[in-house]
């Protein structure tokens, strides 16, 4: 299935996409070059773009612009912290599985943290104009994505899906805190007016 065909489906038709992947032959390292890798840059390619080009306002000086050099240090810190990230987010998904009485599957488990991440990675093409950020809102709809897919990959019971979700979604959401917090140690912030 092309990229884009799984994009559509995995947003528009969820719960027939969670069923077909879950039957899907497939690799990690599959999943990695062919979803995972083009997905994952779309939000750091845009920033470099919405950050060093485009720029935003800032009441106080005007349009502000990042150096080139700090967004692109930005972005590859982000791009390898997406991609380290959704392997970490999937051996979670894999260990919590058991205490909830699901079905330990390291393919099922990568797959569900990839694709469920689908929302957020498209969000991301609002770096472009940092003014809109806020609509990156909109990948929220990758908690709904993983959601539906843990008791179609994991065979999480009904009776346990909400806290299992529940639980993957705080860990993303300190794998994501701890990305933002490596960003900002490793690459200085420098903005030219």
């Amino acid at each position: 299935m092309s990229l884009r065909d799984r994009v559509k489906n995995i947003l528009m038709q969820p719960r027939r996409e969670w069923r077909v992947i879950a039957r899907e032959p497939s690799s990690v390292a599959e999943l990695y070059l062919s979803y995972v890798a083009p997905l994952a840059a779309i939000g750091p390619l845009a920033s470099i773009v919405g950050l060093s080009v485009i720029g935003y306002g800032n009441p106080v000086t005007g349009r502000t612009r990042v150096a080139f050099g700090t967004s692109i240090g930005h972005a590859v810190v982000a791009y390898v912290g997406s991609l380290i990230g959704v392997y970490v987010l999937a051996l979670i998904i894999e260990r919590l599985t058991t205490t909830f009485s699901g079905w330990e599957d390291q393919l099922q488990a990568f797959k569900l943290a990839a694709y469920s991440c689908t929302a957020a990675w498209l969000a991301g093409v609002f770096r472009l104009i940092p003014a809109l950020d806020i609509l990156m809102l909109l990948g929220f709809y990758s908690l709904y994505l993983l959601y539906l897919g843990v008791p179609v990959l994991m065979r999480v019971p009904e009776r346990s899906v909400v806290g299992y979700t529940a639980t993957v979604v705080v860990a993303a959401f300190a794998i994501v805190l701890v990305i933002g917090v490596i960003i900002t140690w490793v690459v200085p912030d420098s903005t030219s007016p």
